[in-house]
């Protein structure tokens, strides 16, 4: 029944729940590193930054997403098993397709890779080596923005939205999360890497998707505590 939940997947459910507390905590740092110090513009600009302060640079790199991306893993997981009760082979595709999505992006992070061309900029001898490598560099970043993170983000997006249709055909979830769900998933259909109207629409999504979090949260740790 859609009402009861195996209680084998009790403790994947409760770990779901510390996941989203862990997603909120590194989404909040995140904002405020991007609000205090804007990631640079350039490729030249980037290397400087990592230069003077190699955390900062990663970190603008967005180093923290990346373990953003291991806790949703689990927040995946966790409801997939909440959700299976409801539609088995639906909560099955939203996880495959979210857990095919964040595969691809680790890949897409070029961080530690811009982190090491800029000691190699530094240490260059010459104009042609420092040349070389900024072009280095700019393939970087056309990585960083290129097929696997737009990958990553619309499969997301496709697993938040089957996601938050379950929710809503789910009785252990109320609408206000699914609504939540659905609000973040659609505008995230559009890549951020689309220009102004695909950065827009992400940002926009980013305040659905808190929420969405903020609600789930003590719903995971009650299905854990108790699945029926």
């Amino acid at each position: 029944m859609a009402s009861s939940i195996d209680k084998k997947w009790s403790a994947l459910i409760r770990v779901g729940g510390f996941a989203c507390v862990a997603m909120l905590v590194f989404t909040c740092i995140q904002i405020v590193v991007f609000i205090i110090w804007p990631p640079p513009d350039t490729v030249l600009d980037l290397f400087n930054l990592f230069q003077k302060n190699a955390l900062l640079g990663l970190l603008s790199m967005d180093l923290i997403y990346i373990a953003n991306n291991t806790a949703l893993i689990l927040i995946y997981l966790a409801l997939y098993a909440a959700l299976k009760p409801v539609n088995a082979s639906a909560s099955l595709i939203a996880l495959v397709l979210g857990l095919v999505g964040i595969a691809a992006y680790y890949p897409s992070n070029t961080a530690f890779e811009m982190l090491s061309l800029s000691r190699q900029y530094a240490a260059a001898v010459n104009e042609a080596q420092q040349t070389a490598l900024l072009g280095a560099g700019q393939s970087m970043l056309a990585i960083y923005g290129g097929t696997a993170f737009d990958v990553y983000y619309v499969f997301n997006a496709v697993t938040l939205l089957i996601i938050s249709v379950l929710i809503l055909r789910s009785p252990l979830f109320s609408r206000t999360i699914a609504v939540m769900g659905l609000a973040s998933g659609i505008l995230m259909v559009i890549p951020s890497t689309a220009g102004t109207i695909g950065l827009t629409l992400s940002l926009a999504s980013l305040f659905p998707w808190v929420v969405f979090l903020i609600l789930i949260t003590p719903r995971l740790f009650r299905l854990g505590a108790n699945p029926s």
